[in-house]
């Protein structure tokens, strides 16, 4: 009976997979930059909305092949954002209950798209959602997923249509199909340690390419990298939702890693205005950090002369965020101060300069 289940599992995961097809890869040319296109990886179109859309097919298919899941058993995941949305949507998918731990104050928007999906909102008082989530695994009998310890090990880094492969396909028939540098956020530590690692083990292939990690406020990652002090925390969590950690989490491998980038907030969500103004559309708040990141190296590429694309993503939608990166009320609740750093990320546009 077991065994059945799971083939039926797998095989309906897979047909999943075989009905999406792969994201976009959008190519922006901007004047200042002549021979550095950027492009954009639009992880947003996937049915759930997100990038964590690709690690949760991955988590539930390492979970299955692990002995972890079976027919009826509860799914558990600490998180509130995007991967508790995508998970949502493949425990339905398989006929399983699913259940998002979460702080109380987060937003209906978030609520309402778990909800939809056929999850249950668990709310807590405090920051434990580890602990929380461990608990209501033991309770219910379920599985506690843990996309923070399990992420780096869940996707198959070597290919199979992965995140890295599917950017490096997609680039081949560029005029120029080698990234000088890729620029990715870092929330479970997973997509950094995906592309990493792709990138080290094609290295005869794709010498040229390096990768960029980009980090919000009020997260230990960039420090962590500098320090390899494990046992960083910080008291609260980052403005950018889905990225920065106030721990460092096991999935976050830094060896694999180029370079590290710190993004004020501010910048990031001035970005989101630029980038709307670009392209015609919003995105979420990480995708502004990735631009941040994306420019200054656009910009070191320009002041030395060198020439070659720059890759980044689009991790999620603007519509999950009208009540916060699209809400004046809520940045001057912040104390953001959004005008200076839009009219210097302006400036690097279109002069194709970094100012600090």
């Amino acid at each position: 009976m077991h065994a059945a289940w799971t083939r039926r599992a797998i095989q309906t995961l897979e047909a999943e997979a075989h009905r999406s097809a792969d994201t976009h890869l959008i190519r922006l040319d901007l004047p200042a930059f002549p021979g550095i296109p950027l492009y954009l990886k639009d992880e947003s179109v996937h049915p759930t909305g997100s990038l964590k859309h690709r690690l949760a097919r991955s988590l539930f298919l390492y979970a299955i092949c692990n002995g972890w899941l079976e027919e009826g058993r509860p799914v558990v995941e600490a998180s509130s954002g995007s991967t508790a949305i995508s998970e949502a949507y493949f425990a339905r998918l398989l006929g399983l209950p699913f259940f998002a731990v979460m702080p109380r104050s987060t937003s209906r928007d978030k609520v309402a798209q778990i909800e939809f999906f056929g999850g249950h909102c668990h709310f807590i008082d405090d920051t434990d959602v580890y602990g929380a989530a461990q608990r209501l695994a033991g309770e219910l009998n379920g599985h506690y997923m843990d996309q923070f310890t399990y992420a780096e090990r869940a996707t198959d880094w070597r290919g199979n249509n992965n995140i890295a492969e599917s950017i490096f396909r997609q680039m081949q028939r560029e005029p120029d199909p080698d990234p000088r540098w890729i620029v990715v956020p870092a929330g479970t530590g997973g997509t950094s340690a995906t592309i990493g690692r792709y990138i080290r083990y094609r290295c005869g292939e794709h010498g040229l390419v390096r990768l960029a990690v980009v980090d919000p406020e009020h997260s230990v990652f960039y420090d962590y990298y500098r320090s390899r002090d494990a046992s960083l925390q910080l008291s609260r969590g980052s403005r950018i939702e889905g990225i920065g950690r106030p721990r460092v989490e096991p999935s976050f491998m830094p060896g694999v890693i180029d370079r590290m980038m710190r993004v004020p907030d501010a910048a990031s969500i001035a970005a989101l205005r630029l980038l709307e103004t670009l392209l015609g559309r919003r995105c979420g708040g990480s995708t502004g950090t990735n631009l941040v990141g994306a420019l200054q190296l656009m910009a070191e590429l320009n002041a030395s002369g060198e020439r070659g694309p720059v890759v980044t993503l689009i991790c999620d939608g603007g519509d999950r965020y009208s009540d916060t990166y699209y809400d004046e009320a809520w940045i001057a609740r912040e104390n953001l101060d959004l005008s200076g750093e839009l009219a210097r990320l302006t400036v690097v546009v279109n002069e194709g300069r970094w100012i600090d």
